[in-house]
């Protein structure tokens, strides 16, 4: 008899999960997918071309709303719990719910999910959403090219699309991005490296996507996404934690993972943090991780131009960094109040409409800021009207890609930019060379 399966996730790591540990595991039958934290990508079909030849017809993707109601409909024995970013209290709350329901609760372990490469792998991943691990990566890769190396970087899973569409997805230049018709999260991971040059791969078959990206790579930069640990087998492990959510590394799943198994732990934001939380990082450091290097590092911020005056601002956050990232501010509320400190900060709810007032709703942490979310088109129109509604004469845009390539803004802009600067020794370059 074959197991019968449910796989929750949240279009990533449940995919990849399902690829490298279920396709062809005749022990088992995939019943279907639930999803949660991502909107609107329940309802969907995983498809017989990603599924395989024991799929015919694909595996259906739920709402995790319905999770009970499916283990007793079909009769589940086992749930496979497979995203990432969430707390230990609130996974053992799902654990409970799928135990009380009838079916065992899983967790796959890295050596049954992460894919060796034949060059060699270097991961920078995180203990939360938010951390800073794009600034991290984004100069890795800067190290690594400007020392002769051939860099791709591969991204963690965005699929929110056409999944058959989007089994190996190569992006090179800005028009690769259009073709692809990437959501605003997308175009936020893919355009600074793009802007360096850099080559990005991404998809939803990261098998497939390794073998491509092996082809014109020295090295695999693997690029993560919220706190998830890495698909591939890393010789290098970079982790980024962050002070201003301090404790985290040991409360979050799978955050936790790579903070115990990190090769170098890198303490960001230290110009913004407070001293007592720094030093609760490196008491944890020592009781779980006190082999690993330390490398400290402040997320600096500048403006594209500071000819300003403004009497009120709106600032512009990086969307999951505040959604189920759980911050209440970022780069852009950092960057007002070092150069604007007169300036008022609008409240943007008051001016939210559609979905973007729901997401207020959702996520009660969110005061000052607007993100910049942008999953489908109607998204972002709504985002634009949010923006154009307000009554700031200065818009902060606090995330990694250009907004005014995607909407128009009626009033002046300013980009906000977030780079990783080192403290101290080891230096990013230093951990490199070793390397």
């Amino acid at each position: 008899m074959k197991k019968r399966v449910i796989i929750m996730g949240a279009a990533g790591r449940d995919f990849h999960n399902f690829n490298v540990y279920y396709r062809n595991n005749k022990e088992y039958k995939v019943i279907a997918f639930t999803a949660t934290q991502i909107p609107h990508i329940e309802g969907r079909t995983y498809p017989n071309i990603l599924a395989g030849k024991l799929y015919p017809k694909g595996i259906p993707i739920h709402p995790e709303e319905e999770l009970t109601g499916l283990i007793k409909k079909y009769k589940i024995d086992e749930v496979v719990f497979s995203y990432s970013d969430i707390s230990h209290e609130q996974l053992m709350h799902k654990a409970a719910q799928v135990i009380t329901a009838g079916a065992s609760f899983r967790l796959l372990s890295e050596d049954q999910t992460m894919i060796e490469s034949s060059k060699p792998v270097i991961s920078v991943c995180a203990v939360r959403t938010g951390c800073g691990k794009s600034q991290t990566t984004r100069k890795a890769a800067k190290i690594l090219k400007d020392k002769g190396r051939k860099v791709v970087v591969i991204r963690h899973p965005m699929p929110y699309g056409d999944l058959s569409k989007q089994i190996c997805q190569r992006f090179a230049t800005y028009e690769d991005m259009k073709k692809h018709k990437c959501t605003i999260e997308e175009m936020e991971e893919y355009e600074p490296h793009i802007k360096e040059g850099i080559i990005v791969y991404a998809g939803v078959d990261y098998g497939e996507i390794l073998k491509q990206a092996e082809k014109e790579a020295d090295v695999i930069l693997w690029d993560g996404g919220n706190n998830d640990t890495s698909f591939y087998k890393p010789n290098l492990e970079i982790v980024v934690v962050d002070p201003h959510r301090a404790g985290h590394e040991i409360s979050y799943y799978p955050g936790e993972v790579n903070f115990r198994r990190a090769h170098v732990i890198v303490i960001n934001k230290m110009d913004s943090a407070k001293k007592e939380d720094i030093e609760k990082i490196m008491r944890n450091i020592e009781i779980y991780n006190p082999k690993a290097k330390v490398m400290k590092a402040n997320s600096a911020v500048k403006l594209e131009s500071d000819k300003h005056n403004p009497k009120k601002i709106l600032v512009v956050e990086d969307g999951p960094t505040l959604t189920h990232g759980g911050m209440s501010f970022g780069a852009g509320i950092v960057a007002a109040k070092k150069y604007y400190p007169n300036a008022e900060i609008v409240q943007p709810e008051k001016f939210a409409v559609g979905s973007i007032k729901e997401v207020y709703k959702k996520f009660k942490q969110i005061k000052q800021i607007l993100p910049a979310m942008g999953y489908w088109d109607e998204q972002i129109k709504e985002l634009e009207e949010t923006i154009n509604k307000s009554d700031a004469d200065l818009v902060l845009v606090a995330t990694p890609i250009d907004l005014k390539k995607l909407i128009k803004i009626n009033k002046e802009s300013v980009r906000v930019y977030y780079e990783l600067e080192e403290i101290g020794k080891p230096t990013l370059e230093e951990v490199l060379k070793d390397f």
